[in-house]
């Protein structure tokens, strides 16, 4: 099939989430394909800070001097270092952070800005590195207003491999 004949996509807001896991790293490559293949849609990269459950600890992060200003200052530092550089020049590539618990604030981003698609790892920094599909992930993808993408970290692993093999094949 022609690639001129393919129907327009669908997808003209595209959602990245993140906790800067190697997993969301991963996942990263994903979102740049599904941009790269679907001109003048938008990439937005979003950051939920978790805001801690318990009052004492509300309490004590905000007696620290602009908690949120440092906060959104080592994001800025981590997308700079970790994905602006590996963004094509011309996907038009936005960055976002929110504060609060992150599925929620994931679900309502993708209510309030439109998204047509979600792509998110599977596992990310928690307290349970076993867990088989995150809590964070099963609730988006449960919930989301859109089509999700979930992208497991050991699929890394399978593309290694057969790239390898594909390797060998050539000599």
């Amino acid at each position: 099939m022609n690639v001129d004949q393919l129907p327009d996509s669908p997808y003209l807001h595209i959602l990245f989430c993140t906790d800067f896991s190697p997993n969301a790293d991963f996942a990263f490559d994903f979102a740049l394909d599904a941009a790269r293949r679907r001109p003048g849609c938008v990439l937005t990269l979003l950051h939920v800070v978790p805001e801690p459950d318990a009052q004492f600890w509300k309490t004590y992060l905000y007696e620290v001097d602009d908690v949120d200003a440092k906060a959104k200052a080592d994001i800025d530092r981590k997308v700079a270092e970790t994905y602006t550089p590996r963004v094509p020049p011309g996907i038009d590539f936005r960055v976002a952070f929110r504060i609060g618990r992150d599925y929620i604030k994931i679900l309502e981003f993708a209510e309030q800005e439109d998204v047509d698609l979600i792509i998110i790892g599977r596992q990310g920094h928690s307290a349970f590195g076993t867990v088989l599909f995150g809590n964070v992930t099963e609730r988006v993808a449960r919930k989301a207003p859109c089509p999700v993408l979930v992208i497991p970290l050991d699929y890394e692993e399978r593309l290694a491999a057969r790239k390898g093999l594909a390797d060998v094949d050539r000599e």
